[in-house]
């Protein structure tokens, strides 16, 4: 009985610490997904930074510079771009920071 007792206490504790936190960050990112809009400024995935211009369905485009727009999936958006400026009107503007920071 005591055996069974451990089994089913480490599958309790293996769903506080695995499961849990990574459900809650998958819809974290759900959330930051739905929440994009045309004009934010992302990083994606493999570390490009840009600025969204448009969307179709699952689809983004991202400028990421002046006059070079890419198109990739939407999932593939790793974090929005908030800089210290927005965040505290008394910084000076201390560089990018992602909007989980």
């Amino acid at each position: 009985m005591d055996f069974i007792f451990l089994i089913a206490l480490m599958f309790v504790a293996m769903y506080f610490f695995m499961v849990r936190p990574q459900q809650r960050k998958a819809r974290q990112h759900r959330e930051l997904i739905e929440s994009l809009d045309v004009g934010d400024e992302v990083i994606t995935a493999s570390g490009l930074y840009g600025m969204i211009t448009d969307f179709d369905g699952g689809t983004v485009f991202i400028e990421i510079s002046d006059g070079v727009e890419i198109k990739i999936s939407r999932d593939t958006i790793a974090n929005k771009v908030v800089y210290a400026a927005e965040v505290d009107e008394d910084d000076e503007g201390q560089g990018p920071l992602m909007s989980g920071d």
